[in-house]
């Protein structure tokens, strides 16, 4: 089968590689914490100086990791296919983008972004954030929240994703649990509109028995190889045929 246009999702599993906690441990807590204190609308109205104290550590955290060779490999796919590819990302921090990938979508949002209550604007943000931080754009204090889709809220750019699954030839999921929807439900979009399907994960996702093919090991090996061998392939289909 020809592969023209492709829809990658990328998980917590990506990101652990590089040493970046995947979303819940088996003891059903994020980094100490319960979900429902951290990631919620309601926990923000709550409590609002914890929650920005959790997402204030994370974003800290990211200044002391670096992207992967998982990262790395997807960036140069980005780069070098010429058919339409699509990123889209169930984590929020910045390694995708420092490994150079382009074409991506944050669709659960970014600790590098804050967001105004009050004007509705997102803005970039680095450092820490609190009851009193401003928003640059209309200044008012106190409204500001981190950029982050919560438990109950709709992820972003919906709409554009489900037009790529609709035009991929071939969609890929790489360390995600296949447990979080809508993102779980995307190999069988993609897969009844007759694209092949193809999971990488450390071990079967919950989803595992819609994909065509399961790679089971580390990203960090199993991307990088797969790109390889995207590339190789694209460029022989490329290669003109001797007269």
């Amino acid at each position: 089968m020809e592969v023209r246009n492709i829809v990658i999702l990328t998980g917590a599993g990506v990101s652990a590689e590089s040493g970046l906690a995947t979303f819940r441990g088996p003891d059903g807590l994020w980094e100490g914490h319960r979900v429902e204190d951290v990631c919620t609308p309601e926990a923000f109205a709550r409590d609002p100086a914890l929650v920005h104290q959790f997402y204030d550590a994370r974003r800290a955290r990211l200044a002391e990791v670096e992207p992967n060779s998982a990262h790395h490999a997807l960036a140069r796919l980005d780069a070098e296919w010429p058919g339409e590819l699509l990123l889209v990302t169930q984590n929020v921090d910045d390694l995708h983008e420092r490994a150079g990938s382009a074409r991506l979508i944050h669709m659960h949002g970014e600790l590098t972004s804050g967001w105004c209550l009050a004007c509705n604007n997102r803005f970039p943000w680095a450092g820490e954030m609190n009851a009193s931080s401003s928003c640059p754009t209309c200044t008012a204090p106190g409204m500001v929240r981190p950029d982050i889709v919560w438990f109950g809220e709709m992820p972003y750019a919906m709409e554009r994703i489900e037009e790529a699954l609709q035009r991929c030839d071939l969609f890929v999921s790489i360390g995600t649990s296949g447990a979080v929807y809508p993102a779980a439900g995307f190999v069988q979009t993609a897969r009844y509109r007759g694209a092949r399907t193809l999971e990488m994960n450390l071990e079967p996702s919950q989803g595992s028995y819609f994909f065509h093919e399961s790679r089971i090991g580390r990203a960090g090996i199993l991307v990088p190889a797969w790109v390889d061998e995207m590339l190789a392939a694209q460029s022989a289909q490329s290669r003109p045929m001797p007269s």
